[in-house]
């Protein structure tokens, strides 16, 4: 019950810091938190902390639990990233998530060509087979699983740390579109032939290729969620 109360509390308070419905400035204190939710102190406590940590509220003795404003907040918590994604600023995060992919996954993708170990470059084969069935029988549960499983390894197959802790903002984005209905019924076949040109130009030690296709990948996600957002 405590853990349900918890995320209950973390949700919501989140959720309105990331919609502007907490604005920046606003004043929160954990009696008044405590109260509107039922909670024990040490559980407002415990969820203060939590924000802090994402670097959406700040504490200030004598002041309260301030609400920070939106560039200082840690734009990489994939948890904020939900929150922007359910809410009305959904096409202005998926506007800088995909500029962020743009702007990474290629590079990682030319470097696991260079990097990625023998038994990598196998699960991105299987991984991108795995794509192919799932998205013919219209299974966009599994599809998800298995892309989301993919853009990890090639993250981390560029043996950069700085790019592999990136998958969990992937897999945020990933989950998102698809969880908010931007993505089409049946991953479109270009989509499925992209991630399997990218495992093979992997396989095969070919970075330009690998490169060129996984920049193909995201710009294709970028058209078809600004086409069914419009």
């Amino acid at each position: 019950m405590a853990d349900g109360v918890h995320a209950t509390m973390l949700d919501q308070l989140g959720a309105a810091i990331v919609s502007g419905e907490l604005a920046p400035g606003s004043v929160l204190r954990v009696e008044e938190l405590q109260t509107r939710f039922g909670a024990s102190r040490t559980i407002a406590r415990e969820v203060v902390r939590t924000l802090e940590t994402m670097r959406l509220t700040s504490s200030k003795r004598r002041v309260g639990v301030t609400v920070r404003e939106q560039p200082e907040w840690n734009h990489y918590d994939p948890r904020v990233i939900r929150w922007q994604l359910d809410g009305a600023s959904r096409p202005a995060a998926l506007r800088t998530l995909t500029e962020l992919r743009a702007a990474v996954e290629p590079s990682a993708a030319r470097f696991a060509a260079l990097r990625a170990t023998p038994e990598q470059r196998g699960q991105l084969r299987a991984l991108a087979t795995r794509l192919a069935a799932t998205a013919k029988a219209r299974d966009l549960t599994a599809f998800l699983g298995h892309d989301i499983e993919f853009h990890h390894l090639v993250l981390t197959a560029s043996g950069n740390p700085m790019f592999a802790q990136l998958s969990a903002v992937v897999a945020e984005v990933l989950t998102g579109r698809t969880g908010h209905g931007l993505m089409p019924d049946e991953p479109q076949p270009e989509a499925v032939a992209l991630h399997t040109e990218v495992a093979r130009a992997i396989d095969d030690g070919a970075p330009d290729r690998a490169e060129r296709a996984l920049r193909e990948i995201v710009i294709q996600a970028r058209e078809e969620m600004t086409a069914l957002l419009d």
